[in-house]
C-alpha cells in the first residue's frame, strides 16, 4: 500500500503530569510517518518545557504557541501548519495503542476517500470508572465494532474526539477546525454525517482515554449540557427535519424545556408529549403539553425523544416500533 504523512494536532494545558505518557505513546508508534503538532494554550505548569524536550529529542515533534485561546484556536494554529496526508488529533493527557495510527492508515488506503476510520477506546482513571463512563465505553465501542456510529448520532458524541483520522483532502471538504462552535469534536462529527462519510468499523482498542476531576470535559462550560443540546437542535433542523412533517417533542424535563425553548425561538410549531400525569394538561413556555397517545392522530411526524430513563427508552423505541416508524427518519433519540 502507499503510505503517507499522519498529522497529529494535540492542544496541551497544564498536562504536565499526563504529557510524557501521551508523548511516548505516539513516538512508539508502529507507524513512523508522523508529525505532532502540539500547540500550547498558555500553561501556566512546566508542561511547555516538558514538549521543549521532547521537540528537541524527536525532529518530528513541532511546538507553537496558541493564536488564541482555548482548544479551537490551538486546533487552528495546529492545522495551520501541518503537512500531512492524513488528519487526526490527540489529547495530551491520553495514550495511544501502538498500533493507532497503523490501523487507521491501513484502514482509509483500504477503503478509500470518504470514509472515517475509528477506533474503539478504554476508559482509565487512578480511582476507577463510574457506572455512567463504563456505560458509555461500552456503547461507544458497540458502535464503532460496526460502524453504525451514526445511527445514534444524536445520543451522545459518537466519535471520540482523540480517536478519528480522515483523509487531508476529506477533512477540509467539511471544514476543518474553521467552525467556532462547542463542543468541538460533536460538531465535527455532525460534519462527516452531513458530507456523507462512512465509519469504518473497527474491533480494537486503539485508544485510551485518561478521567479525572479535572479534565476539560467535566469542568468547562462549553462542554456543559446545554451546549450538547444546541447543536443537536442546530443539526437536526439543518440535516433532518422536514418542515412538511408535524414535528413532536417527548418529554419535558430539562433537555425538553431546552429543546422546546429553542424551537419557540425559532418561531417552529411542535406538539410537546408528556407521560406524567402531573404534567400533562399543563402550559410551559405557553405550549400545553399533551399525552403521547396524540402521536398517534398526526399524520406522518417526526419525533424528538428527550427523555433519559433507559427503561422508558426501550419502551418508546417498541411503541414506534409498532407505529412502523424508524429511527433517524421518524423519531431521533436526544438523550
Amino acid at each position: 500500500m502507499q503510505n503517507g504523512k499522519v498529522s497529529i494536532i494535540i492542544p496541551f494545558k497544564n498536562t504536565s503530569n499526563f504529557l510524557p505518557e501521551c508523548l511516548d505513546s505516539i513516538r512508539n508508534q508502529t507507524y513512523r510517518d508522523l508529525e505532532v503538532l502540539a500547540v500550547n494554550d498558555h500553561s501556566t505548569d512546566e508542561s511547555f518545557d516538558i514538549l521543549s524536550s521532547y521537540a528537541q529529542q524527536d525532529e518530528r515533534i513541532k511546538l507553537y504557541q496558541n493564536k488564541g485561546n482555548g482548544i479551537i484556536p490551538a486546533l487552528q494554529t495546529g492545522y495551520a501548519q501541518c503537512q500531512g496526508d492524513f488528519i487526526t488529533r490527540m489529547d495530551s493527557d491520553d495514550i495511544m495503542k501502538p498500533h493507532r495510527l497503523e490501523v487507521m492508515v491501513n484502514s482509509l488506503q483500504k477503503h478509500g476517500a470518504g470514509h472515517v476510520a475509528v477506533g474503539q477506546v478504554n476508559y482509565f482513571s487512578d480511582r476507577g470508572i463510574s457506572n455512567g463512563y463504563e456505560r458509555y465505553e461500552t456503547w461507544l465501542n458497540t458502535l464503532t465494532a460496526t460502524g453504525t456510529n451514526f445511527d445514534e448520532l444524536y445520543k451522545e458524541c459518537v466519535i471520540p474526539s482523540p480517536c478519528w483520522m480522515t483523509y487531508r483532502e476529506d477533512f477540509e471538504q467539511c471544514q476543518g477546525f474553521e467552525p467556532n462552535r462547542y463542543p468541538e469534536d460533536y460538531d465535527l462529527t455532525f460534519r462527516f454525517y452531513e458530507q456523507g462519510f462512512a465509519i469504518i468499523p473497527c474491533d480494537q482498542v486503539l485508544h485510551l482515554w485518561r478521567d479525572y476531576d479535572t479534565r476539560t470535559s467535566r469542568t468547562h462550560e462549553h462542554y456543559a449540557q446545554n451546549y450538547f443540546l444546541d447543536i443537536k437542535l442546530h443539526y437536526f433542523l439543518k440535516l433532518n427535519y422536514d418542515p412538511k412533517r408535524p414535528l413532536v417533542v417527548w418529554g419535558a424535563g430539562f433537555k425538553g424545556k431546552k429543546i422546546a425553548k429553542g424551537l419557540k425561538k425559532r418561531n417552529l410549531e411542535f406538539v410537546w408529549l408528556c407521560d406524567n400525569p402531573k404534567k400533562i394538561g399543563k402550559k410551559i413556555y405557553g405550549k400545553r403539553l399533551v399525552h403521547f397517545e396524540a402521536l398517534q392522530g398526526l399524520n406522518n411526524p417526526q419525533s424528538i425523544i428527550t427523555v433519559a430513563n433507559e427503561l422508558a427508552q426501550k419502551e418508546i423505541r417498541s411503541y414506534f416500533s409498532d407505529l412502523q416508524q424508524s429511527p433517524m427518519l421518524d423519531y431521533f433519540f436526544f438523550c
